[in-house]
């Protein structure tokens, strides 16, 4: 691709001639008592034109049409439509409680919550801001680059974390974060992460099913809270809010690729991806009906970055992201049945197949069949990935309670499949290169009955809450085709001559692997919270749950908010928490068969309660439980400066982590592994205890500049894992380093690194912006497979988009993200995790990115 054909578009978008100026527009957004709203947002309706007020609640915004309407809006608020004619607009916001849970706010169940009153630190992402101002096109990335608490990073040569990229919060594993839609519990992903970088033993959820053009912000809960949402909650919650707009349609197309400096061909540009949406809102009637709906297409091309040779001056032929094709229909949807009840629907499914690069096998590998590929080959490792949700339920107003009763259902199936391989056992035939390798399914059913009532009378305001929910969790691992994993050497073969069974690159699950698991869970939960004065909130939540599968957890947490003035905060929260070892833990089993001595010996990753675990005495899965302590403060520096500051302390116990390889020539167990034929074997265990200590720090401000406004905000995350102690069991008793070694133990520690600090400018004047961020990566430390550190140096990465309203229905952006090339520190690709030249690590490892991008509002 010729970088020209990225800029044709921008010549295009200057010689446009200039539109006539509409009036200005000027107006203040205040609370129900009277005070400013900072960061409400006032959008011209039915064009892209919109602002933000500042410190003092006020806004400047020229129309674009000639009798103009403006939508208002703001967190823990029900937004408003006004007309606006000219002259100055004053616009008094109600709260979101006449709304009938018409806003959600993650951390609290008081509908009468604003976030800048939560005692809790809250970040409110608004997607379509981020989506217009910056190139990354699905959730993952979108956070990863605007929110310093959260870390993900695509995965390459790491199996089936290529598909599905872990997530994490406050440094913490990708399933001690819950993540909710609208208010409701997400699925967890089937996948359990096993090689690769992150998420080591961990599963987590998919954000990625969700696509960004369905989502009006996303509330990022930087707290512990399994005391108000259950397991999971460890690190925090994330709740994804879908959109619920009507009469306005918008549509976007998206094209951006890698600037291929690091290339194994001519290419210039390479990792293409492409994007189109469109969403739709409909009204229903006069009472606050509506359906909106989304249809999302991705496709990203695989990056080609097999460029640095080994010490041996071999090659990988491939090496790069996966090739991924994502397609998605959601709905969000109301239906009122009285002025006091409506009942609601909302989902979606999405469909999703990847190509990812296995390592090189060499035409030399003894796993090779020269017959088949003479220049040896790169086996692909294929995934069709099937994630649905559905939730529905009814809202209504009984005896001065809000009642809330929902049933929500979500499934996650991945099928690995394995083309461009061979089973070097067939031998060059039959000429087998295509193979299916089984793969896993997750399911889970919740039904949950909330209620919540606002006194207003007592002392400044009490709210309280209770609920009770159920939910069962159903875990299958299937078997692939016998091709995928079968040995087909004759009987009596001597092991000299013996070939590999099963696919290369991924050999196949077999039968003895499968399994079909569940498991029910029942939990009830109290929460209150009260302003004791204008000033001074209280808030106090206790939950029980009880699992089919491993018994009862208690869990509280108390938390306060203090206006020390009108423009100083204090706050700070105090709980317990927990997190269920997932099903995916507990049941997943994994064996590849070897020969040994004419014998099949397994190599085992082996499920909890299998023979090999119980004869070396591994206890059975407990659920993970932590201390979380936070503290900080919030701050109105003047009428456009803000700031937040948040320490906080995380303890967690009986971490569930995958332990080191242990071969039949142990000393200790060796004997117990070959009576049980087994060659090798790993487990999932409580094996350790952490500590994390962490800082993070917002602070934003708003200025006039000529006749625009610039936003400027610093954010930052400053975090220190430690891990306090290992713990062993049974045979494995006192033998902590080998059980849980340095190389594992640098996997956790680097789910983030000590720091990552985001800089970003934001500047808008007329129909033209520009947004300029900067981003650095602190260093980490991983443990390469010569028992040696690999140090990754800190990096900054800094993007630029500019954007420009073509008419008021049009909007073009281009831009680009890391724009300096910056690539992280180089090692031998022998010797690292993925097989390249780097390991994944959270600045990426693909270089310049640019990107175009029309959007479409009616």
């Amino acid at each position: 691709m010729n970088k020209s054909l990225l800029l044709a578009p921008v010549c295009c978008v200057i010689s446009v001639a200039a539109f006539g100026q509409g009036q200005a527009l000027t107006g203040q957004v205040l609370d129900p008592t009277g005070r400013p709203l900072v960061g409400a947002t006032v959008v011209e309706k039915g064009t892209n034109n919109g602002t933000g007020t500042g410190g003092d609640g006020r806004f400047t915004l020229k129309a674009r049409t000639a009798q103009p309407r403006l939508v208002v809006s703001s967190i823990g608020f029900a937004p408003q439509e006004v007309s606006a004619d000219g002259g100055s607009i004053t616009v008094r916001l109600a709260e979101a409680s006449t709304s009938l849970g018409g806003v959600e706010v993650v951390g609290s169940r008081s509908q009468n919550r604003s976030i800048t009153d939560s005692p809790s630190p809250v970040d409110i992402i608004d997607v379509r801001n981020v989506t217009t101002k910056t190139g990354q096109l699905d959730v993952n990335q979108l956070l990863q680059f605007v929110a310093p608490s959260f870390n993900s990073n695509r995965q390459t040569g790491s199996d089936g974390a290529d598909h599905v990229d872990p997530a994490t919060l406050r440094g913490l594993g990708p399933d001690q974060t819950l993540v909710l839609i609208n208010g409701k519990r997400q699925h967890q992903s089937a996948l359990v992460n096993l090689f690769g970088t992150r998420g080591r033993g961990n599963t987590g959820t998919d954000l990625n099913v969700i696509p960004a053009a369905a989502i009006e912000r996303i509330e990022v809960l930087r707290d512990g809270a399994s005391a108000q949402y259950g397991s999971d909650a460890i690190a925090g919650v994330i709740n994804i809010v879908l959109k619920r707009s009507t009469k306005e349609l918008t549509a976007n197309v998206n094209y951006g690729a890698y600037d291929a400096k690091y290339r194994f061909d001519d290419r210039d540009f390479d990792g293409g991806n492409f994007n189109a949406n469109v969403n739709y809102g409909g009204a229903i009637g006069e009472k606050g009906s509506f359906i909106n709906a989304t249809l999302d297409y991705n496709r990203r091309e695989h990056t080609q970055r097999a460029n640095v040779p080994a010490p041996d001056g071999r090659l990988r032929r491939e090496y790069g992201d996966p090739r991924v094709t994502n397609t998605s229909a959601y709905v969000n949807s109301k239906f009122a049945l009285s002025d006091k009840a409506h009942i609601y629907v909302f989902g979606g499914g999405n469909k999703r197949r990847g190509d990812s690069y296995a390592w090189t096998r060499f035409a030399d590998d003894d796993r090779n069949v020269p017959a088949i590929y003479p220049n040896g080959f790169d086996p692909i490792i294929t995934s069709d990935i099937w994630d649905v949700s559905a939730v529905a339920g009814v809202r209504a107003t009984v005896g001065g309670w809000d009642l809330d009763l929902s049933n929500d259902f979500g499934s996650n199936r991945f099928e690995y499949g394995v083309r461009n391989s061979l089973n070097s056992s067939l031998g060059a035939s039959p000429r087998i290169t295509e193979f299916d390798a089984g793969g896993f399914q997750l399911q889970q059913n919740v039904v949950n009955l909330g209620l919540t009532r606002n006194y207003k009378t007592v002392l400044e305001g009490l709210n309280l809450a209770a609920g009770a929910e159920w939910r069962r969790e159903r875990y299958s691992l299937f078997a692939g085709e016998e091709t995928s994993y079968a040995n087909y050497d004759p009987a009596g073969t001597p092991d000299s001559l013996r070939r590999a069974a099963g696919a290369q690159g991924f050999p196949g699950y077999q039968p003895s692997d499968a399994i079909k698991a569940t498991r029910d869970n029942i939990g009830i939960y109290a929460d209150a919270e009260l302003n004791v004065t204008v000033r001074w909130l209280l808030e106090a939540a206790l939950r029980y749950e009880n699992y089919s599968d491993f018994g009862g957890t208690l869990n509280y947490k108390a938390a306060t908010r203090y206006n020390l003035t009108d423009f100083l905060t204090v706050r700070g929260t105090y709980s317990t928490g927990f997190r269920a070892p997932s099903l995916a833990q507990i049941n997943f089993n994994s064996t590849v068969t070897n020969f040994i001595g004419g014998q099949p010996v397994e190599v085992l990753l082996a499920r909890n309660n299998s023979p090999v675990t119980q004869k070396l005495g591994i206890p059975s899965l407990k659920q993970e439980t932590s201390n979380n302590a936070n503290i900080g403060l919030t701050s109105r520096i003047g009428s456009n400066l803000s700031l937040t500051l948040d320490g906080y302390y995380i303890k967690v116990k009986d971490r569930v982590v995958l332990t080191t390889q242990f071969s039949a020539d142990d000393p200790v167990i060796g004997a117990d592994l070959r009576a049980l034929n087994v060659g090798q074997a790993q487990f999932f265990a409580n094996a350790a205890d952490t500590r994390s200590l962490g800082l993070d720090v917002v602070l934003s401000h708003t200025a006039t500049l000529g006749t625009g406004r610039l936003n400027s905000t610093l954010a930052a995350n400053f975090n220190h894992l430690k891990i306090d102690r290992v713990r062993t069991s049974g045979r494995l008793a006192g033998r902590e380093e080998e059980f849980f070694g340095a190389r594992e133990q640098a996997f956790v520690k680097a789910s983030a690194p000590p720091s990552k600090i985001n800089l970003t400018f934001d500047y808008q004047v007329g129909r033209f912006g520009a947004l300029a961020r900067f981003v650095r990566f602190d260093k980490i430390t991983l443990i390469n497979w010569d028992g040696q550190p690999d140090n990754y140096e800190a990096r900054v990465t800094t993007d630029l988009t500019l954007n420009y309203a073509v008419t008021n229905n049009l909007q073009f952006i281009v831009g680009g993200s890391n724009l300096f090339n910056r690539y992280p520190t180089l090692f031998n690709p022998q010797l690292t995790e993925s097989g390249g030249a780097w390991d994944p690590v959270q600045m990426g490892s693909n270089g310049r990115f640019y990107f175009a991008k029309l959007q479409a509002r009616f």
